[in-house]
């Protein structure tokens, strides 16, 4: 009777193919493996010292696990980084106030994490340990555009986004960081920035007073997002016709017309987001938006924008506004 061999284990590149396999499986359109080796650490020190990550203290608190990724879960060495698109659409001309094309639809966190979860799970079934692999959407201390270019997926351009050379930057960066022992991608090395600075000169606050660099105290985003509390009259003149986010150094960025539109119907535009009404209760509010990025800033955030956004808007979108 001859006697079976037994089946040779998997190769670490077998296994990366696999993985990245499952990522495209599951509807992410790109997708990489890199290593957990610390992170370039004098730039962040740098920028914690100067001031620029506002009032976000979360920031200072995680520095060592973002300068050391190795150190984000107990046991993993190897992150599979996936990209995901959002819409590049322009916004409704008539808006009453603008919002960030990312937060056009549901919670990228919800939608992405339903998927990450059956990507952890697939690293499992290939041999990861359970507890030595977890999935991160936009959340905890992990580096997701420094990572992302260390497994190949694209570079970190001069307004800090990370830019795939196929799709531009309007796209949702996450990660599995897991214990299998995956063979890692070449890093993206090459920066196709050049001279181009149309991103640095499309920010009207200057919070991006440096080629990758970005003050946060100065941004549209943080300020309409993070920022707790009332504006001062300078942070309220800042944010403009903004309800929620920004947009303006990305539409500058010439990479973007390569961008493509979102495939996953939960991350399809809903009208209600892309022009949001400017007065709403709590229920309503509730109602509408509950699914969606609005709940981070909240109902006292909106509002506080939307304050600020009436007497910044075109006449016309301001008549609209008023009319409702």
């Amino acid at each position: 009777m001859r006697t079976r061999k037994p089946r040779a284990a998997a190769t670490a590149d077998e296994l990366a193919r696999a993985a990245k396999d499952a990522a495209r499986r599951l509807g992410f359109h790109a997708a990489g493996v890199c290593d957990l080796a610390p992170i370039e650490r004098d730039a962040l020190r740098r920028w914690l010292d100067a001031g620029h990550a506002a009032t976000m203290t979360y920031m200072h608190r995680q520095a060592a696990r973002r300068r050391e990724p190795a150190r984000i879960v107990a046991g993993a060495r190897r992150a599979v980084v996936v990209l995901e698109r959002y819409s590049p659409g322009p916004p409704p001309a008539d808006a009453a106030a603008r919002v960030a094309r990312y937060a056009w639809s549901e919670d990228y966190h919800r939608v992405l994490g339903d998927r990450l979860a059956r990507l952890a799970q697939a690293l499992v079934a290939l041999g990861a340990t359970p507890g030595a692999t977890r999935p991160y959407v936009d959340a905890g201390p992990v580096p997701e555009r420094e990572l992302a270019q260390r497994a190949g997926l694209g570079w970190i351009a001069k307004n800090t986004m990370l830019i795939d050379p196929r799709q531009g930057s309007y796209t949702f960066i996450a990660s599995v960081l897991t214990d299998l022992e995956l063979a890692v991608d070449a890093p993206f090395t090459a920066d196709h920035c050049g001279r181009c600075r149309a991103c640095l000169d499309a920010c009207p606050t200057g919070a991006l007073p440096a080629a990758r660099t970005l003050d946060a105290r100065r941004c549209i985003s943080y300020l309409t997002i993070e920022r707790r509390g009332p504006f001062s009259a300078a942070e309220g003149a800042a944010i403009g016709d903004w309800l929620f986010g920004c947009d303006l150094c990305q539409e500058a960025c010439p990479w973007n017309k390569f961008a493509g539109p979102p495939t996953d119907p939960r991350l399809q535009p809903r009208p209600e987001l892309m022009s949001p009404d400017l007065d709403f209760d709590q229920a309503t509010f509730d109602a509408r938006y509950g699914d969606t990025c609005f709940t981070r800033p909240g109902v006292a955030g909106l509002r506080r924008n939307a304050s600020w956004n009436r007497s910044s808007a075109p006449p016309r979108a301001r008549r609209r506004a008023d009319e409702d």
